[in-house]
Order: structure tokens, then C-alpha cells, then sequence
């Protein structure tokens, strides 16, 4: 807890401004027609408020708990994966006939939304709240599960534990990780790393919990179980969610202003400034969010699936789940105080760089090596576990911090919110694809060895290397000084 008070709440005194004229909102349609973004026409405005760290301890806390039940049920689909894939093969049950890139959907649809929908989550906190939109993100959440326990089809799960379930983590996830930023500056990356973090402690609490569940109560229950459990955390830790003072008087000036042109679109969204998205810098950084959100949920989803193909069972395939979300949770949180201290940029470099190499060097010997040498894969399997778990994570971690970084805390709702939306694209294509790669995976097929997911760990292995050399290219832009010259800087 120590580490959490040390973090210093965000307070943005660089462009105080002691009051916004009516003049200044009259130009501000003239302005925009100018080539002007909304978000920098408006000042950015500095409460008179002091900022008390306790309130952003519970930012951190809130949106850990809303990160912990919605992103780490989420990562522990992959207990769900190998559930209906075996169904698969059993007669008269809603999954009967399925391939796993088709029980796949499920999972990618829920994680894909969660974050397509960031913009319009980021725009309706602005408009109505975040504790509104967060909250009811958590109903719709709770919904989700309830509805998916009475599912007698394939398409009723992937309407209910896919769709809905991806709208209901969006409203809740997007909202307070767009929220929390704002409240810090120094410790920004440990803030996020310990509220991502959760994603991690997440995946390991339920992973085994959800395991245990079915195997007692059926999957219907354990479903209608985790819709309870979640409404009360997310309820609870939505209640809490709200903007840092000097960013939510910025707000009300820009609702001010949009309202007064757009009364009743709801579906009004934070636009990005063309004049950025046409820089250098931001063309590299999304494309590294769209190659990394193409590859990260892969393995998460396949680990169990997976693991059975080298002789673990059910239950050690949870563990492996168990054990990456483990990982993840420590390298958060490590690397996310490693990114304040040595550049944020750089660490993300790094670790981008590292779990390209850890699928290249682990997860694609592991496929190849026949059944004879099964304990070498087993041992090389384990080992891209436990780093793919540390290091691919951090990139979650370090990419909203390293947008602020990049862009200015002004930019940072948009700019956020619009390459959140890239990365579930991305997820929406990448993952589905992945499935379908596994070769001879079919009903009348069932048994599985690890050769077949050597065009999966391939395709993982391209996509993260591809990250890595975005990230080298955004390393470099962020070089260039407004001289259009690079200049060396180490810590970045």
C-alpha cells in the first residue's frame, strides 16, 4: 500500500485559467472550422480544488475491482473454450458439431467489443458520468451471464456471453481506465499498472474458481454464479468512479459547447484532430495497436486447449490459465514502476521485444518437437507461459500511459478511446483467424497434438514482432522536436 501512496495525484497547473468567457465559447464553431479538434479549442482549466491523494487511492482501488471481474473473467474464457469444445464432440448439447475458431467467437466478440466500443463509452462518461455509464455497465454485464445460462444454441452465447458481455466490460473497463490517467502524473505508470494488474489477479482467482464450479454445479449455474458475484463488485466499485477535478470542469466547458450544437446526439464521440492521426507518430503507434491486439488474446484463449495436447488434463490446463494471469499481474505492476522510472517508451520497447522473442524461442519449438520429446515441450510450453504472461501483458499496461506521453493529457480521451477501438478490430480479426489455423481440429478429429498449432504459435509470433518494430518507430518519432528534427532522448 506503500507504493500507492507515493503516487501524486494529477494536477495540471501549466494552463491555469481563472474562468472561460462567454466570448471564448462564441468562437469556439469558428475555431473548429478552422481545423481546430474540440479538445484543443477548449482551455484546459485547473480546479481550485485540492486534490487529496485518498481520492485517487480510490480511483486505483475502484478500478482495479472493475478490472479484476470484468477483464479477468474475461481472460479466463479459455476455461469456457475447452468446455464446449469437448461438448463439441458429445451429441445434443448447444456447442455439437462447433470448431474451436467458431467456439472461439464467444471469447473474441466479448474482448473485441470491449474495446470497439471505447469511444462511445469514453463520450457518454463525459456526457452523463462515469459512475452512470460504469454502473451500467455492470447491470448489462450480470445480464450477460444470466442470459447466457438459458442459451440452448451456439448463437445464443455468442449473442449473450460474447456480444452482450463485451458491452457490458466496455461501458465498465473503457470508463475507468480512461478516468484513472487523469488523476496522476509522476506515478502514472505504476497507477496503471496496478489497476491493470487486475486483469491478471483476475484471470487467476477465476480461472480456477470457474473450474471448480462447473465441475460442481454445471456451467449454467456457474454462469448464473458469476453474473451475482460481478454485479456486486462492479456495482460497488462503479459507485466510486468519477473525473479528476480540473479535467471534469474541462469537460463541462466542452459539453457547453457540444450540446449547444448537438443537443440529442447521444452517440456523439471524443473526435481525434485529423492533423494528428495524419503525424508520423500516431500512424506508428496505432499500428502497433493493431498488431499487438491482433496476437495477445490468442494464446490466453488457447492455454488450456492447448496444454491438453501435451497430456495435461482439464484441470492443469486452468492452472496454466492460472499461472499466465499470475505473470501478468507481477509484470504490471513491476513494469509498470520500472516505466516511471526509466521512460515509459523504453520499457515498452523492451518488453515488446521480449515476448516477441518468447514465442519465437518457446511456443513454436514446442509445436514442432514430436511426442517422444513430450517433457521438453512441456518444459518449453511452461516457459513461454510465464513470459508471455510478464511481458506481453506490460503492453496493456504502459499503452494508455504511453499515450499521455505521446499526445497530451488534452488529446488523451480521444486519442484513447479511437485506438482502443482499432485494437478489437484487430482482436476481432486476428484471434477467429488463429483458430482457424489449427489444423484438423474437427468433430470427427478429436484428438489434438501440438503440431497442429504450429500455424497458430507462427502467426503469434509475426504479429508481436510486427508490434515490436512499431514500437521502435514510435520511439524514434517521439525524438522529433518541433523543429522536424530527431534529437536524442534517452528517457522517454
Amino acid at each position: 500500500m506503500a507504493s500507492i501512496l507515493e503516487m501524486q495525484p494529477y494536477n495540471n497547473t501549466e494552463h491555469d485559467s481563472p474562468a472561460i468567457s462567454l466570448s471564448r465559447i462564441q468562437t469556439l464553431d469558428r475555431e473548429q472550422q478552422e481545423g481546430s479538434s474540440q479538445e484543443d479549442m477548449v482551455p484546459v482549466i485547473s480546479s481550485q480544488e485540492p486534490i487529496s491523494n485518498s481520492k485517487a487511492i480510490i480511483i486505483v482501488i475502484a478500478s482495479f475491482i472493475i478490472v479484476f471481474t470484468c477483464c479477468g473473467i474475461n481472460f479466463a474464457f479459455g476455461i469456457y473454450q475447452a468446455l464446449y469444445e469437448t461438448l463439441s464432440h458429445e451429441p445434443n448439447t448447444p456447442f455439437t458439431g462447433a470448431s474451436p475458431a467458431i467456439i472461439d467467437l464467444i471469447g473474441t466478440t466479448a474482448v473485441s467489443v470491449m474495446t470497439i466500443g471505447g469511444p462511445l463509452a469514453v463520450g457518454w462518461a463525459k456526457r452523463f458520468s462515469p459512475r452512470k455509464v460504469t454502473l451500467s455497465g455492470a447491470a448489462i454485464f450480470t445480464l450477460a451471464h444470466i442470459l447466457a445460462s438459458f442459451g440452448t444454441k451456439l448463437w445464443h452465447f455468442e449473442l449473450t456471453q460474447g456480444l452482450l458481455l463485451g458491452v457490458g466490460t466496455c461501458l465498465a473497463y473503457m470508463t475507468s481506465v480512461t478516468v484513472a490517467p487523469t488523476w496522476f502524473s509522476a506515478r502514472r505508470g505504476l497507477a496503471m499498472g496496478i489497476i491493470l494488474s487486475g486483469t491478471g489477479v483476475g484471470g487467476l482467482v477465476w480461472a480456477p474458481a470457474l473450474k471448480a464450479c462447473i465441475d460442481a454445479m454445471g456451467y449454467r449455474n456457474a454462469l448464473r454464479l458469476t453474473g451475482a458475484v460481478s454485479f456486486v463488485l462492479n456495482t460497488g466499485a462503479g459507485a466510486a468512479m468519477t473525473w479528476e477535478p480540473s479535467r471534469k470542469a474541462q469537460i463541462e466547458v466542452e459539453l457547453s459547447y457540444e450540446t449547444a450544437r448537438n443537443p440529442r446526439n447521444i452517440f456523439a464521440v471524443p473526435l481525434v484532430d485529423l492533423r494528428l492521426v495524419k503525424t508520423r507518430k500516431f500512424i506508428a503507434q496505432a499500428l502497433g495497436g493493431i498488431f499487438q491486439g491482433a496476437a495477445y488474446y490468442i494464446p490466453v484463449f488457447f492455454f488450456a486447449t492447448y496444454a491438453s495436447t501435451l497430456g495435461y488434463s482439464d484441470t492443469a490446463g486452468a492452472n496454466f490459465i492460472a499461472l499466465s494471469n499470475a505473470c501478468n499481474a507481477i509484470g504490471k505492476v513491476v513494469i509498470g514502476y520500472a516505466a516511471d522510472r526509466y521512460g515509459r517508451l523504453n520499457v515498452l520497447l523492451l518488453t515488446t521485444i521480449i515476448s516477441a522473442l518468447s514465442a519465437l524461442v518457446f511456443w513454436i519449438p514446442s509445436t514442432l518437437l514430436p511426442f517422444a520429446h513430450q517433457e521438453a515441450s512441456r518444459g518449453l510450453f511452461i516457459t513461454f507461459t510465464i513470459f508471455y504472461g510478464i511481458f506481453a501483458s506490460a503492453y496493456v499496461a504502459l499503452f494508455p500511459t504511453s499515450l499521455v506521453e505521446l499526445f497530451g493529457p488534452q488529446n488523451f480521451a480521444s486519442v484513447n478511446g479511437f485506438l482502443y477501438m482499432l485494437r478489437g478490430l484487430a482482436t476481432m480479426v486476428g484471434t477467429p483467424v488463429s483458430g482457424l489455423l489449427i489444423r484438423g481440429s474437427t468433430a470427427a478429429a478429436p484428438v489434438m497434438t501440438p503440431k497442429m498449432y504450429e500455424g497458430m504459435s507462427i502467426l503469434v509470433t509475426m504479429l508481436l514482432f510486427a508490434t515490436a518494430f512499431s514500437v521502435v518507430w514510435v520511439r524514434v518519432e517521439a525524438m522529433v522536436g518541433p523543429d522536424g528534427r530527431a534529437h536524442w532522448k534517452w528517457r522517454l
